[in-house]
């Protein structure tokens, strides 16, 4: 594989920089550098700056208004956007469902959904995970009853990222039952407004409100929104997920963090045993990213994709536990990071130490979801063994 980049892909880079540096909107940047938790209102102003340049929809085919971008430029567009400091994408309906409806829905779903998706209209969640399914997704039992030109879901969702602000959801639900419990499982859209649909939240470990529990009690859901064919949902998840499962690297961004880690350390730790494990997480970036550009460039079987977020998720796990040792006591306080002037609460604290818990207390999850580390061993030992994953 060759990674010299061309002269094309650096001019391509160069503008990606002038983007961020110009044209993207500065308050979101000083606010996602100062810590803050950023709003939907946020999000919604950052993608719409992305999508003024047609660089939204990024693995979205063109016909569908995709950037129509090479492997290597969406891998420095990533790259660009996490040196700026920019947030990265919401994924659940710009990298996992968008992607779906384009590739298996209908012309009236694709021209219904994906310019609301593109324009940030509307926002989405992923109802995957249920209570006693959530790596063991196949054994779910959220129900969808035929009844007429309807379905009628009952059940619950769990961990769905930002519910409480989405506008649609996508579920997985069981249709019918088969003798292979992948079997009977359909994808369903449902406006997240519809009768009988509750949002409770879960709020984690870190202090944040991300995930939530959506409970559905006879919500109707018309038949037309149903992507693909009834009980083939198992296969489109799994394209689904190997889209997900690439979208943890962030290189970039643990390289920006390593930085400021060797940068910290040089005043706060001369340590030798510490510099051997800066110096290893540092090797293990390195390694990443050659493993990530293959992936990208289309060389990744179900099992590297999985062998793939082990690294990613292990990997950022690593960097969090380096900040946290540099931390040392003042790793204490716990802030509240909605409030504008979070770190002016512990001017005694060292600025990047509250920052650097609640990242260390948030990833802890990495390795759960998207597939739990043990799952995806499974499916690596399965490719090595010749077997379906």
């Amino acid at each position: 594989m060759d990674l010299r980049l061309s002269d094309a892909d650096r001019a391509f880079q160069a503008e990606v920089q002038r983007f961020f540096a110009h044209d993207y909107p500065q308050a979101i940047l000083t606010k996602a550098r100062a810590g803050q938790v950023l709003t939907r209102a946020d999000h919604v102003a950052s993608q719409q700056a992305l999508q003024s340049r047609g660089w939204l929809g990024v693995g979205w085919p063109t016909e569908h208004s995709g950037p129509g971008w090479t492997p290597v430029q969406r891998y420095l567009f990533d790259e660009e956007l996490e040196r700026a400091g920019a947030p990265n994408l919401i994924p659940m309906a710009i990298l996992y469902i968008g992607p779906i409806i384009c590739a298996f829905g209908t012309p009236e779903q694709q021209s219904r959904w994906l310019p609301d998706i593109l324009e940030s209209r509307a926002m989405w969640a992923q109802g995957y995970s249920e209570p006693e399914a959530g790596s063991d997704l196949a054994s779910l039992r959220f129900n969808a009853e035929r009844d007429g030109d309807d379905y009628v879901l009952n059940g619950t969702k769990i961990w769905t990222t930002g519910a409480h602000w989405a506008d649609w959801i996508f579920c997985l639900a069981r249709t019918s039952a088969e003798p292979r419990r992948q079997d009977g499982i359909s994808l369903i859209c449902a406006d997240m407004r519809s009768p009988g649909i509750s949002v409770h939240p879960i709020i984690t470990i870190d202090g944040s409100h991300e995930l939530n529990r959506v409970e559905f009690v006879d919500v109707r859901v018309p038949v037309e929104n149903r992507i693909g064919e009834e009980g083939r949902a198992w296969h489109y998840a799994n394209v689904l997920l190997q889209a997900e499962r690439l979208s943890y690297a962030h290189i970039a961004r643990k390289r920006m963090d390593l930085a400021k880690i060797r940068a910290l350390a040089r005043h706060l730790l001369d340590d030798p045993a510490f510099a051997r494990r800066l110096a290893t997480v540092e090797i293990e970036v390195e390694a990443l990213e050659i493993a990530v550009l293959r992936a990208l460039a289309g060389e990744a079987t179900p099992a590297a994709v999985s062998a793939l977020k082990i690294l990613c998720t292990e990997c950022a796990q690593h960097v969090t536990e380096l900040f946290v040792e540099l931390a040392g006591r003042h790793a204490l306080p716990m802030l509240d990071r909605r409030a504008a002037n979070w770190a002016d609460a512990a001017p005694l604290v060292p600025e990047f130490a509250p920052q650097a818990i609640q990242s260390y207390l948030f990833e802890r999850a990495q390795t759960i979801y998207g597939g739990a580390t043990e799952v995806q061993k499974t499916i690596v030992w399965r490719g090595l063994a010749g077997r379906n994953a």
